[in-house]
Order: C-alpha cells, then structure tokens, then sequence
C-alpha cells in the first residue's frame, strides 16, 4: 500500500507541473492536485488509524 501512495504522488506532481507548463493541458493540474490529495488524505488516515502492516 505505501509503495502505491508513492506512485500516486510521482504522478500528480509530474501531472501537476505538466498542466502547469501547458496551458492547453490545463485539466491535468486538476487531476494532479485530485490524486495528491487523495494520497495525503490516505496517508493521514493510515497514520491516524495507528494499523502499522510491516512485521
């Protein structure tokens, strides 16, 4: 799971400056911001909840 958190954040800042440097690829700094979001939100969660998966 934290390896999949890691891919989602690699994509929303590459989606993020993408939109950023093109402004007719402007939806994608959107969509970046989206999945950065959800990420953070995830990892709070994960770290809120205490559940530690490595053993």
């Amino acid at each position: 799971m934290n390896i999949l958190l890691v891919v989602v954040v690699v994509i929303a800042v590459i989606l993020a400056i993408t939109g950023g440097l093109v402004q007719s690829l402007n939806f994608l700094l959107w969509v970046g911001l989206v999945l950065l979001a959800i990420a953070v939100i995830a990892w709070l969660i994960r770290s809120i909840s205490g559940r530690n998966t490595t053993r």
